[in-house]
């Protein structure tokens, strides 16, 4: 690994323009041109692009077209997962979704991060990143929105349009924007 990438994967500031990492998200850009061309019937086709492209995806998942990512590698799903239509996972950091997950169209899973305060670090795009976690038999509503360092209990359901921007707790409702805590769950 080089210094930037070890440095996004910590957390702390890195430089996004990095030759690597430039290079590693147009080699994730391929494949996820190949997997978002695949015509609709070509499910093994789009099983083993997956496979090639994330850190680890488990039995019977699904992501549906058009997906995009920024490198693949970090992000692990788990089994019986279903990711719907136009998903976005920005993995700058660690993006791991449990079992029995159900994400609605047009959700962000965002890691990363710029300096609020720093208007020299952000002009010369300075950026660091944190994980997001989903938990098991977790479902995200359409368009719903995890910010970075966020993760999100089991057996919860995040309400469609909502921008989560803290924790989660286990069976947990949770909905608005900011997304706050509506009921617990059983």
């Amino acid at each position: 690994m080089n210094e930037n990438r070890d440095l996004m994967l910590r957390g702390e500031l890195y430089r996004e323009s990095d030759p690597e990492l430039v290079a590693s998200r147009v080699s994730c850009g391929k494949l996820l041109d190949r997997f978002n061309a695949t015509e609709a019937d070509r499910t093994e086709e789009r099983g083993e692009l997956l496979g090639e492209l994330l850190g680890s995806i488990g039995a019977d998942s699904t992501i549906m077209p058009r997906f995009q990512c920024d490198y693949g590698t970090y992000i692990s799903i788990g089994s019986n997962t279903f990711v719907n239509y136009d998903a976005i996972m920005l993995d700058c950091a660690r993006i791991t979704i449990g079992d029995d997950v159900s994400i609605g169209p047009r959700a962000q899973l965002l890691t990363p991060l710029h300096p609020m305060e720093d208007h020299e670090a952000r002009r010369n795009r300075w950026e660091r990143a944190l994980p997001i976690t989903i938990g098991n038999n977790v479902w995200l509503g359409a368009g719903v929105i995890v910010c970075p360092g966020v993760t999100i209990g089991d057996n919860s359901v995040i309400g469609a349009g909502s921008v989560v921007t803290r924790d989660v707790p286990p069976h947990t409702f949770a909905a608005g924007n900011p997304c706050r805590t509506i009921r617990e769950l059983p």
